[in-house]
């Protein structure tokens, strides 16, 4: 790739890229058009730096860096481990911290010890899947859903529910509790392949400075 080529980076809409770019300041790269709440652009850029960043809905993020339209992503551990895209995760940012959970009122739980056979709720399908079939070794059936996962046991359209957990006060609020872990997250930096092998020495010098921020 030739001399002074920008590096492109995809972040997570919301807080994820608020605290994205407050990390990124503390080591000296700044994206000043992207403070204008007014701005209808969609690239933003930083000259000096020869650094282009735009916002995407989470899902979208990984595919962005899979494709190469974006060297560099930011997004939640959930996304990544859900969307499974051909993508290197170099970096935990430390920030964002959650859980995702196997949750459901406390009478689940017995369901869940005897590896029965119950109705799974959740909007992330393939890692409900993954810790149910792979972890558990237990058989379920999965179903999608993009709204409050947490309606789903209450009005008995599955026994259980997986879904992230962050205070957990809208579980309690409704009945329901935390019955199982499945893993922790938190925001996370990802790579395109071909762009490591390209940029190396540009993405690895970033990498080393935000490091030194996290750690």
């Amino acid at each position: 790739m030739e001399d002074g080529r920008y590096l492109t980076f995809a972040l997570g809409k919301g807080r994820l890229a608020k605290k994205t770019l407050e990390l990124f300041e503390n080591i000296g790269i700044t994206c000043e058009e992207m403070k204008d709440k007014d701005t209808r652009k969609l690239i933003f850029v930083n000259e000096k730096e020869k650094m282009r960043f735009f916002l995407a809905k989470g899902p979208d993020v990984p595919i962005y860096v899979e494709y190469g339209a974006a060297d560099i992503g930011v997004v939640g551990a959930d996304t990544i481990l859900e969307e499974n895209r051909k993508i290197y995760e170099v970096l935990n940012l430390g920030f964002g911290r959650c859980r995702m959970c196997v949750c459901g009122p406390k009478q689940a739980s017995q369901a869940l010890q005897r590896r029965e056979l119950i109705r799974v709720a959740t909007k992330y399908p393939r890692i409900a899947k993954d810790y149910f079939y792979n972890k558990k070794h237990q058989t379920v059936e999965i179903i999608k859903l993009n709204g409050s996962i947490e309606l789903a046991p209450i009005v008995g359209l599955s026994e259980v529910i997986v879904d992230i957990v962050e205070t957990g006060s809208t579980l309690r609020e409704n009945g329901l509790e935390v019955l199982e872990e499945v893993c922790p997250l938190s925001a996370r930096m990802v790579v395109n392949p071909v762009s490591m092998k390209m940029e190396n020495e540009r993405i690895t010098k970033l990498i080393t400075a935000l490091k030194g921020q996290v750690s």
